[in-house]
């Protein structure tokens, strides 16, 4: 899927204008510069074609004189990893050095870019936009983020771009696709070395997705299943010192690409924020989890006490989703490698779990007259049936009550609780729908 950066200085708009392209209010918006801290990642579909959209403003640090270096490396990592840029400037303030400065970088990439001169609010302001066409990248589209003034023709413009970018590899259907993800440093390369390497010679590789993922088919040892590698395959600039951003960047295209996720951690390190960023990422593409904490070997302690404080831990910080493998390994030393393949292979198969109607019923419909839904308003709501939807992604199921709009979170987290504990279901995200009688 392609992916669409939205860059500019602080207080242009990108929030606005990422909330109005992928239809949600996730991003917070304030004219305080700097506002927004959230990785902001979503999706936005215009004419039958979805792409990904990344609002960069998360990755602002608020301080006196850190907004124009922070800028320019967040131009750069996007130029790196994304297939379009929207160059956001605001009519109102007018141009600026910081808008020049980010131009520069922009005309130097061979990225495709528009330019976005956002709060034209009215037809007069049309006019003061044509001062942007001093940064060289050709006409300003003029619109309003807040009003949604323009945003039609812009989408047009997008789609048009995106027209030459290169989709998916063609790729065989119904063969598992694992991508390693995870910060920096944490050891993705040497586990994808570890996994095909002393064997390379009976891996083909296809060039995949947009920009440079590659897919990797390996058939050895009882395995079949193509690895959506992006580790170490791009260059990294010396200027991209922004880490998480980058690391969050990169993650975005693998995940995409995947059926099933393994999520290293760094023994040495625990889990940190930016672990959290890409298990978010994980969560929202609905892909499938194995966690692997890397690097073992050089855990102090690795008794069972302290396997079982790390699993709590983990589990904690990515609940309520709780319901996934961990794998204690080192991809140096190749310690339980074969597992965490075994084990990404379990989770696929878990992805395709087909629950017969009429035993989803035996066992579902008597815990739910035990635990009942919460009245509301004095109102009882009632389930007396359920079912699997067919042709899912991953595993669907749907409730039908005489009062659907009653039935809340925490009782649909019970009801996919009650599946996992009766379907072995580990490691795969569950969809839970109610519905009217």
């Amino acid at each position: 899927m392609a992916l669409v950066a939205i860059v500019g200085r602080p207080n242009v708009g990108k929030s606005t204008l990422f909330n109005r392209l992928t239809k949600s209010r996730r991003a917070i918006v304030s004219e305080e510069a700097g506002t927004t801290r959230d990785r902001q990642y979503g999706k936005s579909d215009w004419n039958g074609k979805e792409f990904s959209v990344v609002d960069t403003g998360g990755w602002v640090v608020n301080s006196d004189d850190i907004f124009e270096d922070a800028i320019r490396r967040q131009v750069i990592v996007a130029t790196e990893e994304a297939d379009l840029v929207l160059f956001l400037v605001d009519v109102q303030n007018g141009l600026t050095d910081w808008d020049d400065d980010v131009a520069v970088i922009l005309r130097r990439s061979k990225l495709p870019v528009i330019l976005v001169a956002n709060k034209v609010d009215n037809n007069n302001q049309q006019y003061d936009a044509f001062e942007f066409y001093k940064l060289g990248l050709g006409e300003p589209v003029c619109i309003s983020a807040a009003t949604g003034s323009g945003t039609g023709d812009l989408l047009d413009m997008v789609v048009e771009k995106l027209q030459n970018v290169k989709e998916e590899a063609d790729i065989e259907e119904g063969v598992p696709r694992f991508a390693v993800v995870g910060r920096p440093n944490v050891g993705k390369s040497s586990i994808i070395n570890a996994f095909i390497g002393e064997e390379r010679h009976i891996v083909t590789e296809i060039a995949g997705t947009t920009r440079d993922s590659i897919y990797t088919r390996y058939d050895k040892f009882g395995f079949d299943f193509y690895l959506v590698d992006t580790a170490g395959i791009r260059r990294k600039n010396k200027v991209t010192e922004n880490l998480e951003f980058y690391s969050v960047m990169r993650s975005i295209r693998a995940i995409e690409s995947s059926d099933v996720c393994i999520l290293m951690l760094d023994a040495t390190r625990g889990i940190e924020a930016q672990d959290l960023n890409i298990f978010q990422l994980i969560q929202k593409n609905q892909k499938s989890l194995v966690v692997v904490v890397n690097k073992w070997d050089l855990a102090e302690d690795k008794s069972q006490k302290a396997i079982t404080f790390f699993q709590d831990a983990i589990r904690n910080r990515l609940a309520p989703f709780t319901d996934f493998p961990i794998i204690f390994a080192s991809a140096l030393t190749k310690q339980r490698i074969f597992k965490v393949l075994e084990t990404a292979k379990e989770v696929f198969l878990n992805r395709k779990v087909k629950i017969g109607t009429t035993r989803l019923n035996e066992v579902m419909l008597p815990l739910i007259e035990a635990t009942p839904p919460p009245s509301i308003k004095g109102k009882y709501v009632k389930i007396k049936y359920c079912s699997q939807l067919p042709n899912t992604q991953i595993p669907s199921f749907v409730f039908y009550a005489n009062l659907p709009q009653y039935v809340k979170e925490p009782y649909k987290r019970f009801l996919e609780n009650k599946i996992r504990e009766n379907w072995s279901l580990t490691g795969s995200p569950i969809n839970i729908f109610i519905r009217q009688k």
